[in-house]
């Protein structure tokens, strides 16, 4: 799959079934840490040194890093602090339809 350009990325990373074995053991490209962690990086220090141990994890192992469930400022400056590639959440956009979608994709080509 990596031979055609398929990139593999782990969803919500710090829960459920994701763990460390599959960061060694697959060619995984990106670590998408769960809004869970990030919900709560400026009130919770827990929180904020899980997600900054994951970024830093995920750079020293060359991978990018998303941080899902951004909805402020403060969490994206934190976020900006920890290097995290990309960042998703309502802070950047509410959810709109796929025709909404394409119609302002399109116009930005």
């Amino acid at each position: 799959m990596k031979a055609i350009g398929v990139a593999i990325s782990i969803d919500d990373f710090g829960t459920g079934y994701s763990s460390l074995h599959y960061l060694k053991n697959l060619p995984i490209d990106r670590l998408k840490i769960d809004r869970s962690f990030v919900n709560e990086v400026l009130v919770d220090s827990k929180n904020a040194a899980i997600v900054s141990t994951i970024a830093s994890m995920a750079h020293h192992l060359k991978l990018k890093v998303t941080a899902e469930g951004v909805e402020n400022e403060g969490q994206l400056q934190f976020l900006q602090a920890q290097n995290c590639h990309e960042g998703q959440g309502y802070y950047f956009s509410r959810p709109i339809p796929a025709e909404s979608f394409e119609t302002c994709f399109c116009a930005n080509l």
